[in-house]
């Protein structure tokens, strides 16, 4: 093997690293798809199952949620669920003991399962009090106890 030969060697390995795509990490979807009976419960599993990369789905139809496990993309999992007709959104809630204010108006929805609600994201600046004795009995307020 001469040079020319060790020169395509290397050509052909720096060719073939390029071609190699990076595998898709094995990740849990959870949707929210509205299903009424056993015929719109299998209609979404066998349309989800239908897709590549996925290992299981697991539906829970009294709660509305469907869990796509396997090396699959969020939005495709999304797109197949709402081609059966169905509607479909990613889970919008999380277990009410990992949110701040579980009863603020955002995050309280009447229609979550039990010990759910909203996934909100709460910034520090966004409570505002607009009552002026609020403010004055307020733990932020450094003369609060003044009246005291």
């Amino acid at each position: 093997m001469g040079v020319s030969g060790t020169l395509e060697y290397i050509s052909e390995m720096i060719r073939s690293s390029k071609k190699h795509k990076r595998k898709k990490q094995l990740q849990t979807v959870k949707l929210k798809v509205r299903m009424d009976c056993d015929g719109c419960e299998l209609k979404v599993k066998n349309a989800l199952s239908s897709l590549s990369g996925v290992k299981s789905v697991e539906i829970n139809r009294k709660q509305q949620k469907v869990t796509v496990t396997g090396y699959v993309e969020q939005g495709k999992v999304l797109k197949k669920a709402k081609s059966t007709g169905k509607k479909a959104e990613i889970w919008p809630y999380v277990p009410y003991n990992l949110v701040a204010q579980p009863y603020a108006p955002q995050a309280y929805d009447k229609k979550a399962p039990p010990g759910f609600v909203r996934k909100v994201e709460y910034s520090a600046g966004a409570v505002k009090l607009d009552d002026p004795y609020m403010a004055m009995f307020s733990d932020d307020n450094p003369n609060a106890c003044s009246l005291m």
